[in-house]
């Protein structure tokens, strides 16, 4: 009876230290939002909700989804131009 009991109690805190650091390493990647990686596909510019200019450690934009996604691409390319003012005029027109 002893040994169910101990199983039972290792099983439980095991769950509970895997719930707290998966929930540590999501907490700390939502936080971490500079463009250190840049990916090289143009993308749907209808998706498209929101962006953030960055600088460091680079030059890009940071394209905001509907979904909440967060996609870097270089701020030089010409169709990133386009979607950075047609994201402005949807602001505009509200």
């Amino acid at each position: 009876m002893k040994l169910h009991t101990a199983a039972i109690l290792l099983l439980f805190w095991l769950g509970i230290f895997t719930v707290h650091t998966v929930k540590g390493k999501f907490a700390t990647r939502e936080e971490h939002r500079n463009c250190s990686t840049l990916h090289l596909w143009q993308l749907n510019i209808r998706n498209l909700v929101s962006y953030e200019k960055q600088q460091v450690p680079t030059d890009a934009i940071m394209f905001i989804t509907a979904k909440g996604i967060r996609i870097c691409v270089r701020a030089n390319q010409p169709w990133v131009k386009t979607a950075v003012k047609r994201i402005d005029e949807r602001r505009a027109a509200k």
